[in-house]
């Protein structure tokens, strides 16, 4: 298949979304942004705990030394949790 450079290379595509880009209205500044429960507990750091050097310190030396093991059912166990709440929040919203 032979390429010809003198064809078009504007596709009904690329037309649409430009089209659509022209089209929007601008938006105001009073445009309000209403946060869901769950986004705005993530934003706000309430009780999270800060971040401990320490404990990252103790972690790297225990690589480092090979003695640092990784309990993947207690990884699984909070993955889990963590999705579960994740659903039970977004079907109450």
């Amino acid at each position: 298949m032979k390429i010809d450079s003198t064809t078009s290379s504007a596709s009904p595509l690329g037309e649409t979304r430009n089209r659509a880009a022209i089209a929007k209205p601008a938006t105001s500044a009073a445009t309000e942004v209403h946060l869901s429960e769950l986004a705005a507990q993530l934003q706000s750091p309430g009780d999270a705990e800060t971040f401990d050097s320490g404990r990252v310190s103790e972690i790297r030396q225990a690589i480092t030394e090979g003695r640092f093991t990784i309990n993947a059912e207690a990884i699984a166990e909070r993955l889990i949790a963590s999705a579960s709440e994740l659903v039970a929040a977004q079907k109450r919203s």
